[in-house]
């Protein structure tokens, strides 16, 4: 889906369109609303995510003029600065479907958005196929296959490796794959974790020659490289 995000601070902008991106939606990001309005009305959007607190359009200001460029049902999430029960409610009333205080937990964030995407676009929610060489992966029911053979997977499993090949190359921290498979597991010890990608590494057979390579990355995460041409 194509989501619009706005945020006063460049650099919250372009982790919220990465953390998105990686969870498969198509993003753009601004700094300015003035510059976003101007977007909108060339461009279309499936859902926007919106700092309150931007410098030169107030907030409530900013969301009825994006409102009138894009369709009717398109949800739109706050940013809020702080859980200030005035902020949350000023959001709310003028017209925002959900919001999130700051600093975001990315994790969260996906699953926020996915939920409003589903409420949204209901006919768009059956099963998606995404293909990554010889492995296809059919989000639901979450099955996996390796050339056509079926892959036992758990359903994190499943998650994790489609996450490693939504973002084929990219370095992914301890913390983003945290935040992004277990999302409201706070405590989950790290030997969890490198049980499950070890498990993913060998289900799916992540070797050479196979043209795949699940590599630790020393003191940060994991990176899922794909190997030849």
């Amino acid at each position: 889906m194509r989501i619009t995000v706005l945020d006063n601070d460049t650099a919250q902008a372009e982790l919220i369109c990465q953390v998105l991106t990686g969870a498969g939606h198509q993003c753009q990001a601004f700094d300015s609303g003035k510059e976003m309005l101007g977007q909108l009305r060339k461009d279309s959007t499936d859902l926007l995510v919106l700092d309150w607190q931007v410098n030169d359009v107030p907030g409530a200001e900013l969301l009825r003029r994006a409102k009138e460029k894009m369709a009717p049902n398109t949800p739109t999430i706050f940013l809020a600065g702080s859980a200030s029960e005035d902020d949350i409610v000023s959001g709310v009333t003028a017209g925002a479907d959900d919001y999130l205080v700051k600093p975001l937990r990315r994790g969260e964030l996906v699953a926020r958005v996915q939920a409003l995407l589903r409420r949204a676009y209901p006919s768009q929610n059956g099963a998606e196929q995404l293909q990554f060489g010889p492995y296809t992966f059919e989000t639901r029911p979450g099955r996996l296959t390796m050339g056509g053979e079926a892959i036992d997977v758990t359903h994190k499993e499943f998650n994790l490796a489609l996450l490693f090949f939504r973002n084929l190359g990219r370095p992914l921290s301890r913390a983003y794959i945290h935040e992004s498979i277990w999302v409201r597991e706070t405590a989950v010890p790290s030997r969890t974790m490198d049980t499950h990608v070890s498990r993913v590494r060998n289900k799916l057979r992540l070797r050479p020659e196979n043209g795949f390579r699940l590599v630790p990355v020393y003191s940060y995460g994991y990176r899922l490289e794909k190997l030849g041409a």
